[in-house]
């Protein structure tokens, strides 16, 4: 059901109808912004504190009356001070942190447009769906479609192994969310069966988990995957970060013991651990240098299996997929610890034995990129093993089971510092959403005027993303094993066959495997 009210203001005795809709748990009253009716802050689940406390999610508690939707939702517990930008340090609090936000031309029952489901990144371990940066109103204006984005829990909160809870919190609340849509946005203007997830870094690793589990059949028809992370990790991996987690506020891995830590709190074992991972790359691996402490788990319950290869077995041929990722993905990790232009061979050397595939993996990128410098091969190396890579082998795994895949690369440089950080990880954010002033669009673009290139890229981002969401076709063909044709997104876009052609070469045949404990 869907009402209006007019509601009195400071500048008359009326203003434009505060739009009223009625969901499962109760009536939300929204606010009308900039020719959308936007509401914000609308639980999906009950607060998971108390009994509730790193269980899967609970149905919200329903309220009477009207509830105004008019703010976001508290950020899940994390380190605030990574929060930054504009208007973040005036987070909400509580501990309703599960809600979803609605962006809609109308909430017309009757409109059925397609609804976009906005899933953050954050190294699953930082994010807000109210961070200026995922503003999605001009994704909703400029496509006619509905937005939702939503909260799940981050850290330990979601995503440690404890004993006595279940796996991947975090992924079951993003499960509920799409419960939540399912039941409810027809009601906000939006088609319950023309769903699409779009998501970034450990937002497409949380959508690339989504397409691998059982209980999400029917929650979304179409996936936009952008730069997904290929760490996943083992049980046994799991579990033992777990234990040094806990061990780091002098406690055992269990519901029990972290129960007695308030949540805002729990978080600095994960920021103390995330200082200290490095020293133990002989026991965690590859997952060592990530320096962060969390990823989904393959705990064969809640995540049966990787990805790549539930798509490959055909766990996703029914959903429509659009994957990609950035050139330059790495240089932006490597420029945040202050080392651009500052790498050794020796460094690099250690890099390329870390990740590179394959017992003689140094010897195969130094002879495929003989002209790289120590930086080049070491930005190379780790841009293909944590993004790219997994991105195009998610494609492929997808063509392999049954399925459509379109595939782009994003080439266009961020103009901030001079151009020194290319086509960096998280460019493609500020670019989708046109939020060049907020959150990492302040370090990309520097605080200046979009150029008109921008805008104008910025333009074909949101038209491509919509019209999949719309039709199942971004406007380029499905990529294949013989041409691998990609769309390529530079000031002057063009399809092409797949750019990093020697990268692919290297990874031919690699699969991608739940990170081990060593």
């Amino acid at each position: 059901m869907t009402t209006t009210e007019s509601r009195p203001s400071a500048g008359g005795p009326s203003e434009e109808p505060a739009p009223v809709v009625r969901t499962t748990a109760g009536a939300v009253r929204g606010r009308r912004e900039e020719g959308l009716a936007v509401f914000r802050g609308i639980p999906f689940a009950a607060p998971p504190v108390g009994e509730a406390r790193f269980m899967a999610p609970r149905p919200a508690r329903p309220w009477d009356g009207i509830r105004d939707a008019h703010a976001f939702g508290p950020p899940p517990p994390q380190d605030l001070g990574n929060l930054g930008g504009p208007g973040l340090l005036d987070v909400p609090e509580g501990d309703e942190w599960l809600t979803v936000n609605v962006w809609t031309p109308e909430p017309d029952p009757g409109a059925r447009r397609p609804v976009m489901v906005w899933i953050y990144g954050g190294a699953y371990k930082l994010g807000h769906s109210g961070s200026p940066g995922y503003d999605a109103r001009r994704i909703a204006t400029e496509g006619d479609v509905v937005v939702v984005s939503l909260n799940y829990r981050l850290g330990m909160e979601g995503f440690a192994t404890i004993e006595g809870a279940p796996a991947n919190r975090g992924l079951l609340d993003q499960v509920a969310a799409l419960e939540w849509v399912r039941d409810n946005v027809e009601a906000f203007g939006g088609d319950p069966g023309q769903v699409t997830v779009f998501g970034e870094s450990a937002g497409a690793g949380s959508i690339a988990s989504l397409l691998s589990m059982p209980n999400t059949a029917g929650l979304f028809r179409r996936a936009i995957v952008q730069s997904v992370p290929g760490t996943f990790f083992s049980d046994a991996l799991a579990r033992d970060v777990g234990t040094a987690l806990a061990a780091e506020l002098g406690l055992r891995p269990t519901v029990a013991d972290l129960s007695t830590i308030a949540p805002h709190r729990l978080t600095s074992a994960g920021e103390t651990l995330s200082a200290k991972m490095l020293q133990r790359v002989d026991r965690w691996g590859q997952a060592a240098p990530t320096v962060t402490p969390f990823s989904p788990v393959v705990d064969g319950e809640v995540l049966p299996t990787m990805p790549w290869q539930a798509l490959r077995s055909g766990s996703a041929k029914d959903v429509d997929l659009l994957v990609g990722h950035n050139r330059d993905e790495y240089r932006l990790f490597i420029a945040m610890a202050g080392r651009l232009g500052r790498i050794t061979d020796e460094r690099a050397a250690s890099a390329l034995r870390l990740f590179a595939p394959g017992p003689d993996g140094e010897q195969a990128y130094r002879a495929a990129f003989p002209e790289a410098s120590p930086s080049e091969l070491y930005e190379r190396v780790q841009t293909d093993w944590l993004f790219n890579m997994p991105t195009l082998h998610l494609a492929e795994a997808q063509r392999a089971g049954g399925g459509r895949a379109h595939v782009y690369e994003l080439t266009w440089p961020a103009p901030g510092n001079g151009g020194a950080l290319g086509a960096c990880h998280g460019l493609d954010i500020p670019l989708l959403f046109g939020t060049y002033g907020a959150d990492l669009g302040l370090l990309l673009f520097a605080g200046a005027e979009p150029s008109a290139e921008a805008l104008a890229l910025s333009s074909r981002f949101r038209a491509s993303w919509t019209s999949f969401a719309r039709t199942g076709d971004p406007g380029w063909p499905a990529y294949d094993d013989e041409q691998r044709l990609v769309q390529v997104l530079d000031a002057e876009p063009e399809v092409r066959a797949y750019p990093e052609e020697r990268s692919r070469r290297l990874w031919e045949g690699y699969e991608f495997l739940p990170l081990p404990l060593l």
